[in-house]
């Protein structure tokens, strides 16, 4: 059940090494920090009549608490790292996210390692956004907006 303070609130879930935005492979994962991502997801949420809950961790346990938390948001974004490759306990977690689920990532998958090329978290996603960056955050943002208004989600 959401609380008051969730309504309107879209959580973004930043897997393992996202801390290192900015210094590390700057020409895969560009230049900005996850900070610079978080306060961008932050001015465009509110533009949009939302806040966020911006969490990282590097640690597959907390990521799948974070999710299960998370169940009480309007909607969800992630970026679940190298985990979106291994990980049936952040599916298992997402599936049981009522709200939307938007898959985002900096960089695309599919034109990386073969072994990036699969999703496991995806069946739990309405969709995935990838390869753009930062504006993969904020392309999510307005999908799972789309999605909230569209349903009547915690509106």
């Amino acid at each position: 059940m959401s609380t008051a303070s969730d309504q309107r609130t879209i959580a973004i879930l930043n897997g393992p090494n996202l801390n290192l935005l900015g210094t590390r492979q700057p020409e895969i994962y560009g230049s900005e920090s996850l900070d610079d991502i978080d306060r961008m997801c932050r001015k465009h949420a509110e533009s949009l009549g939302f806040s966020t809950r911006f969490q990282q961790t590097n640690s597959e346990g907390e990521l799948v608490s974070m999710v299960q938390d998370a169940r009480a948001c309007s909607a969800v974004l992630i970026n679940a790292a190298g985990y979106t490759h291994t990980s049936v306990a952040l599916l298992d977690a997402l599936l049981t996210v009522e709200a939307p689920v938007i898959e985002v990532h900096l960089s695309s998958p599919h034109t990386r390692e073969s072994f990036r090329h699969k999703s496991v978290i995806a069946p739990a996603c309405n969709g995935v956004i990838a390869g753009f960056g930062s504006l993969s955050y904020r392309l999510g943002l307005d999908a799972a907006v789309a999605l909230v208004d569209a349903n009547g989600v915690n509106a």
